[in-house]
Formats: C-alpha cells, structure tokens, sequence
C-alpha cells in the first residue's frame, strides 16, 4: 500500500447520524449492552463495544452495522461508555459475557488492559474480532482499514504539502493509551526525515479525546509558540477542537490543520481553511468488515493473507508479519473542501 492512496469508496447518502441506541441507559450512562436498537431478531447476536456512546464517528459505524445486519439476517447492537475511560469499557465486556451474545466486535480504548477480560470472553465460546488493535492478543481477529505506520506518514506528506514543508506542528492523540494513535505518530516521526525543514514541537499531546480539551491545549500552544505552522490530529473530535482555536485566533491562512475525522465533525471549518485535510476511513465500512470477519469464523472459514472480506476497501486484505490475526485493508480516505459532498458523515 502506497503513501499517498486514496481509496475510493460508495459514499452512501446518510440523512441523519442518528444515535446508536434508544434503550434506558446503563449503569455506566451507556445504552443495556444487549438491548437497544437491534436489526433483526436472529440466533447470530454480535456487540460492537466502541471507545465512547454518541458521536458522529461511532454514530456512523452503528450505521454500517445496521446495513450489514438487514443485508445478512443477523442481529446487531452497538455500546459504549459515556466516556474513554478503559476500566468502563472493561465493564462492559464483563457484563456482556454473562449474556453470552455469539461474537463481540471491539473498538478498543487500550488494549492490553482488555486482554484479560477478552481472554475470559474467548473462554465462554465468543467470538471476539477487534479493530484499531493491530497486534491485539487473543482475538479471532483484527480488522485494519489499513498499516498505521503507512497512514501516519501519509498525514505528515499531507501536512508538509500544506505547510510547504517547513516549520513547526504539533501531534495530537486521543490518549496516550490509544494504540493506533500512537503508530499513527511513529509513522509520521520516522517520516520526518523527508522533511528536513519541518520540527515536531515535542511528545504526542493528548486530548483525552475531548473537542474541548483539543481547543483549550491548541490555545495554549499557540501562546507558547507564535509562530507554529502545523497540527496533525488522531481522535475523531482532535481537529475539530485545533481548527475551533485557530479560527478564534484568525490563523486560518498561516497555520495548516490535518487529521482523522468527518465532515460532520469538522463542519464548516473545512470551509474557512481553519481545518485543511481530514484523512481518514469510513467508519461503517470498517464496522461491516468486522461483521464480515465474525460470519466467516461462524462459517468455519480461515481469514488468510489476501482474503476478500466483501467490503469496498476490504477486498484483499494484508496479514500482518508479526501478528496471524491482524488483517489490514486498503481503505484511507482525504477529505478537502472540494470534494466533502462525495462524503456524507
């Protein structure tokens, strides 16, 4: 997979993002794990546990659950915590593995603190498949929209276009503990090497993945460093927050914003140039081919190097070297002012 692909993908007309479950909230302020919004009322009961309820990102992944359910006569239902706090989300695995549903899929807040609960998960006969886990120990599977390292160094050529290679910018994450955040910045670190011009100001900045913490820490380096060209951010809501600041600032034209997002998200700072490029996948495309790696190990399929998950981006998968279970797909996308229309979420 090249640096700078982009991936086409049916950009499917979406309404409303509408929210994921409508069920009485649990104890951790989430939809019941097993009630909620379910596609159809079938043997096959799958869980996507995701990093946090609400938003547009995970809105629109609960969205691509939802089609793949009623295109394959499964149910469906999508949780989370009411906020990215890991011990919640082991919570709810917890909970979920009393109800027995026949898989879990996973958008894990950190990873390793849920291999014990996984582990337990796996020991009652669910399935569970992951995703942004590269490496994950212990899953049937993990599904990658792509080589993370390969994404992080495409964000930094995207950031250095805009910022004419040189100067200084800043790299947000959503946590310190988000694993492919973090790949996401050792790629684009081991790149910095093609930009001899360009310096990264420091650590990757959390953001506790909060538009709002985003906003505050933008302000607070733009009155540490004046001068600073550059933000790449990795959390859905990370540019948003950074390109909210910048237009506060006017600096729309002197600094340069690029990250993972949606249009939804970023709204109209795309317009303004406050936010520049939002790269990213469709997240309910990644959330159908996570169904579509559960239906073939219920099927008693092997997910092998090259396989075709079925999905648009998904359609020859990549196995990881090191790990047997991660898979990734070829499906990045960049988003500009130009073409948001083709992107509907």
């Amino acid at each position: 997979m090249t640096r700078h692909h982009t991936a086409t993908l049916i950009a499917a007309a979406v309404a409303t993002l509408a929210l994921s479950a409508c069920s009485p909230q649990g104890p951790q302020g989430n939809s019941s794990p097993m009630s909620g919004s379910t596609a159809s009322n079938t043997s096959t009961q799958v869980v996507n546990i995701v990093k946090l309820s609400g938003g547009d990102w995970f809105n629109r992944m609960d969205i691509g659950n939802k089609e793949y359910a009623a295109e394959h006569g499964i149910s469906v239902t999508q949780t989370a915590g009411d906020d990215a706090s890991e011990e919640k989300q082991i919570a709810i695995i917890n909970d979920l593995i009393a109800q027995k549903p026949t898989a879990m899929t996973i958008i894990p807040n950190s990873p390793e603190s849920l291999e014990n609960v996984i582990a337990r998960a796996k020991s009652a006969g669910i399935i569970i498949v992951t995703g942004e886990a590269s490496g994950m120990k212990g899953v049937d599977a993990d599904i990658e929209a792509f080589v993370n390292q390969d994404y992080g160094a495409h964000q930094l050529d995207k950031l250095a276009e805009c910022m004419d290679q040189s100067g200084q910018y800043a790299h947000f994450v959503g946590s310190l503990t988000v694993k492919s955040h973090n790949e996401w910045v050792e790629g684009a670190n081991a790149h910095l090497s093609a930009y001899p011009n360009m310096t990264n100001i420091g650590e990757p900045i959390s953001s506790d993945e909060s538009q709002e913490t985003a906003y505050q820490r933008t302000k607070e380096i733009l009155a540490r460093y004046p001068d600073i060209k550059g933000f790449i951010g990795s959390a859905s809501t990370d540019i948003a927050g950074i390109g909210r600041a910048i237009q506060e600032a006017g600096k729309q034209n002197s600094t340069c914003v690029v990250g993972t997002s949606t249009p939804a998200i970023i709204g109209k700072l795309i317009e303004d140039g406050s936010v520049d490029v939002i790269t990213g996948w469709d997240p309910a495309l990644q959330g159908k081919a996570m169904l579509a790696a559960v239906q073939k190990i219920l099927n008693g399929e092997q997910i092998t190097d090259g396989a075709d998950l079925g999905i648009s981006g998904y359609n020859k998968i990549k196995q990881d070297k090191n790990s047997t279970t991660t898979f990734y797909g070829n499906a990045w996308i960049d988003i500009t002012k130009e073409n948001t229309k083709d992107y509907p979420f």
